[in-house]
């Protein structure tokens, strides 16, 4: 089992991102695990540059973004340098 790397803070969810999780179960799983994933180092579909970003970023203190996508969806997950807040939305709420 992986060791969580960070403290997400504060885990907020925009509108879109909230009435999916409302009406759809599995929906509600992929973002937990997506979350999950975030909180261990694993930054999902990201290109190579930005994951070393993210490795960056936590030497630094600096932002931490993460992307994952299952078959209807793709979200993205940004937890803020401060670590006092993290945000799950659509990249078209961003």
């Amino acid at each position: 089992m992986y060791k969580e790397l960070f403290s997400p803070g504060t885990i907020y969810f925009t509108a879109g991102v909230h009435n999916e999780i409302m009406c759809n179960p599995a929906f509600t799983e992929f973002v937990q695990n997506s979350l999950s994933r975030h909180i261990r180092g694993d930054w999902g579909d990201l290109c190579e540059e930005d994951k070393e970003e993210n490795k960056l970023s936590l030497r630094e203190g600096l932002r931490l973004l993460s992307a994952y996508k299952n078959d209807r969806h793709k979200i993205w997950i940004i937890t803020e340098a401060d670590r006092s807040t993290t945000t799950i939305l659509f990249p078209d709420e961003y």
